[in-house]
């Protein structure tokens, strides 16, 4: 299942493997949204950059987002004062309506054709008991001066009880906007793709990036895989979790509404128009769950589905996609110094849904990082933070979470009897005392891994939805025949002979 802007853009852009061992000033691994932004930024700063993607640029989560380029985060800047205090929020609103701005510097400048449009944003409630909590963000956001309004009218297809709304905000097609990047950045640098980087290591003042297609020496590094592939000295996997949400693309004769909206709550609705084949389409996300629940079938996209045929009876899908984002404990990305321990090693991650500003803003403090200019919002976005007085609940929470989750999965093991699975389907087994992940293609034919993370060896679950096994504790997945697909785990799962 590809999403509207991966089909729409494909072949587009034709790069090269890694094909031997070469230095570079910096190198960038991983080809998503925040690493291409970075490698423009210090492109223009006269730097040699090195970029390395496993896979095709902004196939993971970059590519697979709604692309709404906007400061309003969920209601969150009421949170924000109360818990950081105005100014902090106000640097963090600030910092985004930049991006928002850098964004549309870049794609004029560049003359990046990507369907960049200005809109209003809102968030919205139909519930009268959450409408106290959209008049308090409404009053939290003006005090850090920007105009946001309390409406009760939009031109959704349903009455709401209120919102708020953000003005001049955006929207786009990620691909394309990436797309753009990469013919920048290759005027003068080298951007790699499928190649793997297996590990990194310090040594005498640089560091040597191992891949499976060659290695590179460079004095920096920018760890740009959405989830750190280096487990220490970051310890990220204390910091973070993932989180994944479902889209779809329907066409439809009714009006559609032209600006973005999402809901206060869960059950999530998002909102945005897109351009596809010369009309105007819509797309509808929502349906979160943790990475890693167990998922038997395609009960989140039916959700959204359902909604559309709801709002528009005469609706058709043409598109349905998923995608994952990092979450942090205090719900701020970390942006920065990797680790203390570990100079001239960079990253940006726990974008929290709202990676088109967040990528931005991490692109901007990194470069700056490494060219030596300070940075205003540098230190609250700082990625070696720990706060253990406002995190250690959230802490708890969330490895309780992860606990629950490999339980949950452990219920699963059945008696050693793989013809009681389905064809295309899979379930972990227990042979011999050991648990299995047996997966039957439509065929019959099974394929057999150790259903154990490769990151930190948590239990996986199986994904009928997608025919993937995935890490309940920090996200990571594999295909169904082992093959490594999402970070933070990298090698790929130990097949089994049955």
């Amino acid at each position: 299942m590809k999403s509207l802007w991966i089909e729409t853009t494909k072949g587009k852009i034709e790069l090269e493997q890694l094909n031997q061992n070469e230095e570079t000033e910096v190198c960038v691994i991983g080809a998503g949204l925040f690493g291409l932004t970075t490698a423009y930024y210090l492109s223009q700063e006269g730097k040699k950059v090195t970029v390395l993607e496993k896979g095709d640029i902004g196939e993971k989560v970059s590519g697979n987002t709604t692309g709404k380029i906007t400061s309003q985060h969920g209601l969150f800047y009421n949170h924000l004062i109360q818990d950081f205090g105005e100014d902090y929020a106000q640097k963090y609103l600030k910092a985004n309506e930049k991006a928002i701005k850098n964004i549309k510097d870049i794609i004029d400048k560049e003359n990046i054709e990507c369907d960049f449009n200005i809109k209003n944003s809102y968030i919205y409630t139909t519930q009268e008991d959450e409408v106290i909590e959209i008049q308090k963000e409404v009053e939290a956001v003006n005090k850090l001066e920007k105009n946001a309004k309390f409406v009760t009218k939009t031109e959704l297809p349903f009455k709401i009880k209120g919102a708020i709304e953000f003005e001049g905000q955006a929207q786009f097609n990620p691909s394309k906007y990436m797309i753009g990047l990469c013919k920048a950045i290759l005027k003068n640098n080298k951007i790699y793709n499928y190649t793997t980087v297996l590990d990194v290591k310090y040594d005498e003042d640089k560091y040597i990036i191992y891949t499976d297609r060659g290695n590179i020496v460079a004095k920096y590094v920018v760890l740009a895989t959405h989830y750190p592939i280096l487990n220490t000295p970051g310890f990220y996997f204390l910091k973070m979790y993932q989180s994944t949400s479902y889209i779809i693309a329907i066409e439809t004769n009714q009006k559609i509404p032209q600006e973005m909206y999402i809901n206060v709550k869960e059950p999530i609705y998002s909102f945005r128009t897109a351009d596809y084949n010369g009309r105007q389409i819509l797309l509808i996300g929502g349906s979160d769950h943790k990475t890693g629940d167990a998922i038997s079938d395609d009960s989140n996209y039916k959700n959204l589905e359902n909604k559309a045929k709801e709002l528009y009876p005469d609706c058709k899908v043409l598109f349905r996609w998923n995608t994952r984002d990092c979450i942090g404990l205090d719900k701020i990305p970390y942006i920065g110094e990797f680790s203390n321990l570990m100079k001239n090693m960079y990253v940006g991650t726990g974008f929290k849904k709202w990676g088109m500003t967040s990528s931005n803003i991490a692109a901007e403090i990194v470069t700056d990082k490494i060219i030596g200019k300070e940075n205003e919002f540098e230190e609250i976005f700082k990625a070696t933070r720990l706060k253990p007085i406002k995190n250690r609940w959230e802490l708890k929470n969330m490895i309780k979470q992860s606990v629950n989750s490999i339980a949950l999965n452990k219920l699963k093991i059945e008696p050693d009897d793989i013809n009681k699975i389905e064809n295309d389907n899979g379930a972990i087994i227990e042979i011999n005392g050991e648990n299995i992940g047996i997966y039957k293609d439509s065929t019959g034919k099974i394929y057999a891994v150790k259903p154990v993370c490769t990151h930190l060896g948590c239990l996986l679950a199986w994904n009928n939805l997608d025919k993937t096994w995935d890490c309940p504790c920090h996200g990571s997945r594999f295909d169904f025949k082992g093959n490594n697909i999402y970070e933070p785990a990298i090698q790929k799962l130990e097949t089994k002979n049955l």
